[in-house]
């Protein structure tokens, strides 16, 4: 029996999403799948992991296989004890902190 060659997975155009609201429904999808993958690598790896996720309209998403708190803490304290280490994406870190503040006063 010979296989039929398909074109497998197709790559799929990273391009902005212009529509508002299919920028919704595509950020409602992959939000979802995000988590999943996250989940997945978390109970895999034994890894402690945090996510947050801010919507198009500005919400947060957040999701952490431990508590919230407990990471960030470890990842804060670990920070502080390796200055000398450079940040991927240095942006402006009240935001980030501020962010954080607001979430955890959610939950």
């Amino acid at each position: 029996m010979e296989r039929k060659k398909g074109k497998g997975r197709q790559k799929i155009e990273m391009k902005f999403v212009e529509s508002k609201e299919a920028r919704n429904v595509t950020f409602s999808k992959r939000k979802l799948s995000l988590f999943k993958k996250i989940n997945e690598f978390s109970a895999l790896t034994e890894a402690n992991v945090v996510v947050l996720l801010f919507s198009p309209s500005g919400k947060p998403y957040s999701y952490g296989n431990t508590s919230i708190e407990k990471i960030t803490d470890k990842f804060f304290k670990w920070k502080l004890n390796n200055s000398h280490v450079v940040d991927q994406a240095d942006g402006d870190k009240s935001n980030v902190f501020q962010a954080f503040d607001d979430l955890a006063e959610e939950l």
